[in-house]
């Protein structure tokens, strides 16, 4: 069981947080001053740090400046409410393994404590219920299968891959299912997102720095590099990296070495290349903005992960796997979605994929009170793009008439084509009625129109207005 020390003075946040973080399996104690962090650092032997920049005799960085002293290799993460730019840099200048803004947001604090604790071990044994490798199953699709095959074809060998696909569509679990697969799965898997990573600290951050190397450098920093050593780097979102970083990386996967900032001697490291993108590398390699010499190193062997709306068979599949996870994490035990919901799950777009999916469900789990997830319980704008496309299905299917003989007049064809328009519109808004349970400013809403207009046509058609 892996040990949180929590180091804040809002008490109420404290006991919030030890009391999410102990339902995740893990051991928390609260410091709520630097004095007391001090003793607790000492006596409790934390694996992780979680510390507010503010606290009433100390600050946060000076909880990071003891624990480098004192407690050598264990992560420590600033929390604050006073969230800019600057601090973070200098903050992770220091050494920090990472920044996060309060309010803070639980999935993403999880995210966060066991990146940072898997630079100590394997990733496998630190994970928890909302880690990636449990955020996802594994679908049942053609392109699920093919990833499948894909990443058990390649895992055994030490070919680098990239992974391409939207945001949201499970890069990383990709990724660490090669990992987990792969000669080097006893080993640390380590990942880094280059989209969140600022140009100054990426090679910090990938290589490390000897103390006194540039401003607030007041320790020697591990790159992550050193910390993956054999095993596996992940490199999220890789097209982001600065044009020099990238030539820096590219010397490290050729030479197979290292050199921190600020020092003159090479470290050898063996780590395996996994990374990933959701644009178009081709494109920026032809614009000048991602070097060819490293793409072609990166993309030994390439995996397309398909979006979501392209998945309805794994969408069936993921919907129960996250409500089986929302209603473990909410203490709730909600069964099954009505057939509206359902319905509007296959016609929506999901520009988030599955991160939106799992979102989706734990907020509609939450807003529950029966065993069944209701219509009421969605986002209105995730609706209102469902029935936007039920209309464009309806439409084009009542304006596909077939041509009318020589014979018929043509007042008869044009009578026809305005009975099967009115009669989509009717079925079109009494549809929508019934999914927002007949309140009328709901139903104007998703179809676009006033209420007075809604009412207009309710009469026209003859829809009881209850």
């Amino acid at each position: 069981m892996s040990k949180v020390l929590i180091v804040d003075d809002d008490v109420t946040f404290c006991l919030m947080l030890e009391t999410f973080l102990q339902k995740k399996g893990f051991e928390v104690q609260q410091s709520f001053s630097y004095s007391d962090a001090v003793k607790k650092i000492k006596s409790f032997s934390p694996d992780i740090i979680l510390t507010d920049l503010r606290l009433p005799d100390q600050d946060g960085l000076q909880v990071l400046h003891f624990a480098q002293r004192e407690a050598t290799g264990v992560p420590v993460v600033l929390m604050t409410g006073y969230a800019d730019i600057r601090t973070a840099v200098q903050a992770m200048k220091l050494g920090a393994f990472d920044y996060v803004a309060k309010p803070v947001n639980p999935d993403e604090i999880i995210i966060t404590i066991n990146r940072a604790l898997s630079q100590q071990v394997s990733v496998e044994s630190r994970v928890s219920l909302s880690g990636p490798l449990s955020f996802f199953v594994e679908g049942k699709s053609v392109s699920a299968r093919k990833i499948s095959d894909y990443v058990t074809l390649v895992a055994p060998t030490g070919m680098s891959v990239l992974i391409m696909g939207e945001s949201g569509t499970g890069k990383e679990f990709v990724a660490r299912k090669i990992h987990q697969l792969s000669e080097r799965s006893d080993k640390p898997f380590v990942a880094i997102d280059c989209g969140a990573l600022p140009r100054d600290l990426a090679g910090s951050e990938f290589f490390g720095h000897l103390k006194g190397s540039f401003t607030g450098a007041f320790a020697d920093k591990q790159g992550q590099f050193e910390a993956a050593n054999g095993g596996t780097i992940f490199l999220d979102e890789i097209g982001n990296l600065s044009y020099d970083i990238q030539i820096q990386l590219l010397r490290a996967i050729q030479e197979r070495k290292i050199r921190r900032i600020g020092s003159t001697s090479e470290i050898p490291v063996d780590v395996r290349i996994v990374t990933a993108t959701n644009e178009d590398l081709k494109k920026a390699v032809s614009a000048g903005e991602f070097r060819e010499d490293l793409y072609h190193r990166i993309n030994e062997f390439a995996i397309q992960v398909s979006p979501l709306r392209e998945r309805h068979e794994d969408l069936v599949i993921f919907t129960r796997h996250f409500l089986e996870l929302a209603n473990k994490e909410l203490n709730k035990t909600v069964e099954s979605f009505s057939h509206e919901v359902l319905d509007i799950f296959l016609r929506y777009s999901w520009p988030g994929n599955f991160r939106e999916l799992k979102n989706i469900i734990k907020r509609a789990v939450l807003l529950s009170n029966g065993p069944v997830i209701k219509i009421d319980t969605l986002p209105e704008e995730m609706i209102g793009e469902a029935m936007q496309q039920e209309a464009a299905e309806l439409h084009p299917t009542a304006f596909s008439f077939s041509k009318p003989e020589e014979s018929q007049p043509e007042a008869m064809a044009e009578m026809n084509l305005k009975e099967t328009a009115h009669r989509s519109e009717r079925e079109l808004i009494v549809n929508t009625l019934e999914k927002v349970r007949f309140n009328k400013s709901k139903a104007a809403k998703l179809l676009n129109i006033d209420r007075k207009t809604l009412y207009n046509k309710m009469k026209q058609f003859g829809i009881p207005l209850q």
